[in-house]
């Protein structure tokens, strides 16, 4: 799988990711399949995991699934802080790490924004602690990127994620090339409109120029136009199925467009 650079470390990170916001808020029936996805993941070359307090039980069972499966130290874990108040973050990130059996949480970020300037002090201390490899902050609307590039440009951070597809190119304007002058990594959420693009999607053939080029879905249309913009550090589907894993993993991996065949993708869909 292709990767990216880290800025902040120069460690280099698989482009394609596994969100777990609702996948994986599930009980030990579902388990089985969702070690399968881990399983997919890693072996077409993924790493990073990303959850939060905010999915119920999907750090958990991250923490039982990779324990299960020993490979515990092999992915990148990131999680996130949200809730209000000093003492509250910390009381919650404590719990991330014992769901998720971390001694070292490899990403922390600020879930929303909310009460960031309490809680990226306390994080700054886990980074110089060694407890916490990497910090950074999230939101997933448009209105909210103005808000973090505001942070960005004045507070340092590793990461940033927010919201952005073929469907949605507002990052694009600026949000994108800030964070690569920053030197800020990218993670990119709703990559899918958590589905609505599917369902805009719903019947209609991929075109014939992009499946000579092995692109074998829609899913894989949107992932490898949004993966192949130089200021994307990896994209985060969450997903439930094995298969599907393994197919939003083949587009980290396939045909990566230039800005000529990317226009033309962006093109392509506001004919649909």
């Amino acid at each position: 799988m292709l990767k990216r650079v880290i800025p902040s470390s120069g460690e280099m990170l698989p482009v394609v990711r596994l969100g777990t916001w609702q996948t994986f808020n599930v009980g030990s029936a579902h388990h089985g399949e969702l070690a399968q996805v881990l399983a997919s993941l890693y072996q077409a070359g993924g790493r990073l995991i990303d959850s939060s307090p905010m999915y119920g039980k999907a750090e958990e069972v991250v923490g039982t699934l990779t324990a299960q499966l020993r490979r515990e130290p092999d992915f990148f874990y990131a999680t996130k802080v949200w809730t209000t108040g000093l003492q509250a973050g910390i009381t919650q990130l404590d719990a991330s790490f014992r769901k998720m059996k971390r001694d070292v949480m490899d990403l922390v970020q600020i879930h929303n924004l909310l009460d960031w300037q309490t809680h990226l002090p306390q994080l700054r201390k886990g980074k110089e602690a060694g407890t916490i490899r990497y910090i950074g902050l999230t939101h997933y609307q448009d209105s909210s990127h103005d808000a973090l590039l505001r942070i960005m440009e004045r507070e340092p951070v590793d990461f940033v994620q927010f919201n952005y597809s073929l469907f949605n190119r507002h990052a694009e304007e600026r949000l994108l090339p800030r964070a690569a002058e920053l030197g800020v990594a990218t993670l990119i959420n709703r990559p899918f409109g958590e589905g609505s693009f599917f369902r805009k999607l719903a019947g209609k053939p991929l075109p014939a120029w992009a499946t000579e080029q092995g692109i074998a879905s829609w899913a894989e249309f949107i992932l490898t136009y949004i993966i192949s913009h130089p200021a994307v550090t990896c994209v985060i589907p969450a997903n439930g199925s094995a298969a599907h894993a393994v197919a939003n993993a083949k587009a980290g991996s396939g045909f990566q467009p230039d800005e000529p065949i990317r226009r033309k993708m962006a093109d392509f869909i506001q004919t649909l």
